[in-house]
């Protein structure tokens, strides 16, 4: 398929260069980072596999000059980065949970819904969104993932494909139109965004609405969360180039939120324009961003990220001289980005915890021989450093350690590398 910035492939085993803007086909790309050959964060190996010959892609963000928005120099195939054995769950995320809960409860307040009106979640993995409409609405899944039949198992009728024209046709052929379609933490991973666009208002009843939450660009720069730059995300959207992006298709943001998910997203709701009065949260977040992504403070972004890894690097020396030992907290896939940019290894890193039920037990992470644990080895081990990945959420997670049995102190490595002693929690 070919979209109006850039010709994309589509489950060849390819990727494909972007050369000019995934939006507005511009050429006038800008280098503002580039974080070296990463492997695929999800694409993990079992411990005591020998290692082999493994694909790594470069990760390299870009400005688009013309419509302001940050994406990835390379797109990788989905098939690559989203293979059948996917092992990211939703619904094992306490944060995700919650968030799903309050998006519904703010969808029902902001638009009339009935118990006949179709739900139609776009990368719905487990069906954690989708739970909360099960019960009063009709909905379907849309996922390519073997853990979409977690969901199945739930009662929600799950369709195991990419989003495309096929999959709009077999639900407006079995369901009808849908009234809410939701797309949230894939909106911005989707190839051929303007074909997705198109499908999405062929699905879209005429008063239907859209839903997108997408990791977001200010609290990225404002927090140096240079860790979430990784292959699936090919946009890094502002709301602007969100703006700019549904505008060329006919569709108006009426509301705005920031959410805390994923260390900082915003849901967009949108509609065919006229449809629904704009609210003023609209406006105020878009004079709140109109200098963070000017090129200059883009630049600065990527000085302090640089001197963020030499930090981190310090802080590791200073511990190991000593003999002291360090594992990590939680395997997000932001994880994968931070340790392969910054080159830890299993020299610097012992192994990574992981709660009861996580798909990543019992596996490498990607592009290292550092291995995935249970966390009960956290408690029985007592390591001197934890180092905690999911830092955007340390503040619940490192009084919840403590509290569980953990002893040793914590290190957050993110926007500026310290160590919290334990009994300073």
């Amino acid at each position: 398929m070919k979209n109006d910035g850039v010709s994309l492939s589509m489950g060849t085993g390819s990727s494909v260069v972007i050369d000019k803007c995934q939006v507005c086909s511009s050429k006038e790309l800008k280098s503002i980072l580039f974080l070296g050959y990463l492997p695929p964060v999800n694409t993990l190996t079992l411990i005591d596999s020998l290692p082999k010959e493994r694909p790594s892609y470069p990760a390299e963000i870009l400005l688009c000059s013309k419509c302001g928005l940050i994406q990835m120099g390379l797109a990788v195939d989905p098939k690559i980065l989203f293979p059948p054995e996917y092992p990211y769950t939703s619904s094992t995320t306490k944060i995700l949970r919650e968030n799903f809960q309050e998006l519904y409860r703010e969808t029902i307040s902001l638009i009339r819904i009935d118990k006949n009106d179709l739900v139609v979640d776009i990368g719905s993995n487990d069906g954690n969104l989708l739970s909360n409409f099960q019960n009063d609405h009709k909905v379907q899944g849309v996922t390519p993932e073997e853990i979409g039949k977690i969901a199945v198992a739930k009662g929600i009728p799950t369709i195991f494909s990419y989003f495309n024209e096929k999959v709009v046709d077999e639900i407006l052929g079995t369901s009808g139109k849908a009234k809410i379609i939701t797309a949230t933490n894939v909106f911005a991973h989707m190839e051929n965004i303007h074909e997705v666009i198109k499908q999405i208002l062929r699905l879209l009843t005429d008063d239907g609405v859209f839903i997108s939450e997408s990791h977001y660009l200010l609290p990225l720069v404002e927090n140096l969360q240079y860790d979430t730059i990784y292959h699936e995300h090919l946009r890094y959207y502002s709301l602007h180039s969100l703006q700019y992006l549904l505008e060329l298709h006919g569709l108006e943001i009426f509301h705005v939120k920031q959410i805390p998910t994923h260390g900082g997203s915003v849901r967009v709701y949108a509609a065919k324009k006229g449809k629904f009065k704009t609210r003023p949260t609209v406006e105020s977040l878009l004079q709140k961003e109109k200098d963070t992504v000017s090129y200059e403070n883009l630049l600065k972004f990527k000085e302090k990220v640089v001197m963020s890894k030499l930090a981190l690097l310090k802080m590791f020396h200073e511990i190991k001289v000593t003999k002291k030992s360090v594992v990590g907290i939680s395997a997000p896939s932001r994880a994968s980005t931070l340790i392969n940019y910054v080159g830890i290894d299993d020299g610097i890193l012992d192994s990574i915890m992981e709660i009861e039920g996580s798909h990543k037990i019992g596996k490498y992470v990607p592009g290292t021989l550092i291995p995935i644990l249970h966390e009960k080895n956290l408690y029985k081990d007592q390591p001197n450093f934890a180092l905690i990945f999911s830092w955007h959420i340390a503040d619940e997670l490192i009084p919840k350690l403590k509290k569980m049995g953990f002893r040793g102190d914590f290190i957050v490595p993110l926007p500026v590398p310290k160590i919290i002693r334990n009994d300073e929690v």
